[in-house]
């Protein structure tokens, strides 16, 4: 009689689809006793399940939860523990031993209190930034400079904002969960999602260095599951919004007079007359303006490429205007004098729908307005690849890697025709 038939090796994305109230999933072959659970919050779990050469007794070994844990790594774990009880030792006694000690020499050297801003400052200083050793060596951060300042920013600007004096070991699901629908409350669901992604990060370093409790359980990780399950998007959808020629007229008319900050009125400016990212005209600096040749330098881009943006004669006599009331930047803020946050942009827009104060048209974004331009030239019957070099989006395929004119001419016309057509409305 034929033996039971092998069930197949444990798959990624036989793990991925797995939901809470799944059976246990098993490995076979030479990964034969790892398994995989499914917890009550859909979190999943790697053990090592073993009889115990001390006690002849069903025993198991928490490997690691997935995804932080990899189907691979939790494989090379496993013949590590393995390998323990092929030489007559329990992994499972002496993890538990080890804990204990643990236990005992955190007793002993008794680690100060960690709180919610010193957890993001842990993470930020010793992770995401460049930091310096004590031999004058400059190591990398984990992103590059524009992501360091933004990281920062994110998490400074809501978490520690929100619990920064908090104990980050007492932080509940609940208190991430609030912190979370707070910011989705206020129309700002991608930096929601910001937010929880870096502060779950944060307390995953935390705890990698130690910091926390063995039992700990990562606070950002598990409002993240239950935000899930409720379905609210914190992510960036694809756009299709765009003011139509009514819409942009009656904006034209209405913004000068709105309840907008004049510094945020005109970053809405320059971004209808140039097409740019709000991002790229919120930190536009007047070092990298040349108004005799009407352009402006934008050094760093979503893109990771440099490039001139061209200017009309109606932007060219607005930033002159501009220039006397400015010093460094071109649109600094009235407390740090540092560039304007694009979040603000959108914060604003929230406040002054909640207030009545808003323009009486279909919801629409900051952002909305770059697509505006896009179509607007697209119905000035602007060629296609002029119109994209305006907005400074790459080429790809053939055409990116040998066409590599920058269509600067044909930008400044076309630029000139829309800020004409601007006008007219």
């Amino acid at each position: 009689m034929a033996g039971k038939q092998e069930g197949k090796p444990l798959a990624f994305n036989t793990i991925e689809t797995m939901k809470p109230g799944d059976k246990d999933k098993a490995d076979v072959g030479e990964n034969r006793g790892l398994r995989v659970s499914c917890g009550a919050t859909g979190m999943k779990t790697f053990f090592y399940r073993y009889t115990s050469p001390l006690t002849g007794k069903l025993t198991q070994v928490k490997i690691g939860n997935f995804p932080q844990t990899s189907l691979a790594a939790a494989r090379l774990k496993l013949n590590e523990l393995k390998l323990i009880r092929q030489g007559g030792r329990c992994p499972a006694t002496e993890l538990k031993q080890e804990k204990q000690q643990q236990a005992k020499d955190a007793e002993e050297k008794k680690i100060p209190e960690l709180t919610v801003q010193g957890l993001v400052e842990l993470y930020l200083t010793e992770r995401i930034e460049d930091r310096k050793t004590k031999e004058g060596k400059i190591i990398s951060g984990a992103r590059k400079q524009k992501g360091q300042a933004e990281v920062r920013r994110t998490l400074y600007g809501d978490a520690v904002k929100s619990l920064g004096t908090k104990n980050a070991a007492e932080i509940t699901r609940k208190d991430v969960i609030d912190l979370i629908n707070g910011i989705v409350a206020r129309g700002a669901t991608v930096q929601a999602g910001n937010v929880l992604r870096e502060l779950s990060l944060a307390y995953e370093f935390a705890i990698g260095l130690g910091r926390f409790d063995a039992a700990f359980a990562n606070p950002a990780l598990l409002a993240k599951s239950s935000l899930r399950q409720t379905r609210i998007k914190l992510t960036n959808g694809r756009g299709t919004r765009f003011l139509s020629e009514a819409e942009l007229a009656k904006f034209l008319k209405w913004l000068p007079g709105s309840a907008y900050s004049l510094t945020i009125k005109n970053v809405l400016r320059i971004t209808l007359w140039t097409g740019c990212r709000t991002g790229e005209v919120c930190n536009m600096a007047w070092k990298d303006v040349d108004l005799v040749k009407g352009t402006i330098h934008l050094r760093e881009t979503k893109t990771g490429v440099e490039r001139y943006v061209q200017l009309s004669t109606q932007a060219i006599d607005f930033l002159k205007i501009l220039r006397l009331n400015s010093d460094v930047y071109l649109f600094p803020s009235s407390r740090t004098k540092l560039p304007i946050q694009q979040k603000y942009l959108t914060e604003n827009a929230w406040r002054m729908r909640e207030a009545g104060q808003m323009l009486d048209i279909p919801s629409w974004t900051p952002h909305d307005l770059r697509r505006t331009v896009r179509t607007g030239l697209s119905r000035l019957q602007c060629p296609n690849e002029v119109a994209e070099a305006i907005l400074g989006h790459t080429r790809g395929g053939v055409e990116g890697i040998y066409n590599l004119y920058k269509y600067d001419r044909e930008c400044k016309y076309w630029l000139q025709k829309w800020a004409d057509y601007l006008g007219c409305l």
